[in-house]
């Protein structure tokens, strides 16, 4: 199976350089529509109701400090994506590729799988958050999108 890396790297791939809060909400996007449609994970980090939106913290590690990120900054990991796991990424990217950080940050804090972290953490509106933001929430809640 493939690890958040591998799916952010292969973002970086297709869309170029771009903020790391970008980078984030793309992958956790990417996340869960796989669990949507495809009822499985593209990898196994979680993601975590940060203030501005999901963060993973596996991610983070690799872009803490930075901005702006390319593939280049990120190492290359052992993980294959399969023909179906890049199709979904690009479908992903097909809708929220042209989107502002900003625009997708403001989007998360409106959907339920955000809210509901938050809220089990009892974390007020700029507040820091570690609270897991559960695969099964995503999954039940994008695929209710459909």
């Amino acid at each position: 199976m493939a690890n958040v890396v591998d799916v952010a790297k292969y973002i970086l791939g297709c869309q170029g350089e771009m903020s790391t809060m970008k980078l984030e909400k793309l992958c956790y996007y990417a996340q869960a529509w796989s669990l949507a449609w495809d009822g499985i994970p593209l990898f196994e980090e979680d993601f975590e109701a940060w203030a501005n939106g999901p963060v993973c913290p596996a991610l983070f590690r690799w872009h803490r400090k930075k901005f702006m990120i390319g593939a280049q900054d990120l190492p290359q990991m052992s993980g294959e994506l399969s023909e179906r796991e890049r199709e979904t990424i690009r479908e992903v990217l097909d809708y929220y590729g042209d989107k502002e950080a900003h625009w997708l940050s403001e989007l998360t804090h409106k959907e339920l799988p955000w809210k509901s972290a938050r809220r089990r953490a009892d974390a007020r509106s700029g507040e820091p958050c570690s609270e897991v933001i559960t695969k099964s929430s995503m999954q039940e809640y994008y695929a209710g999108l459909e």
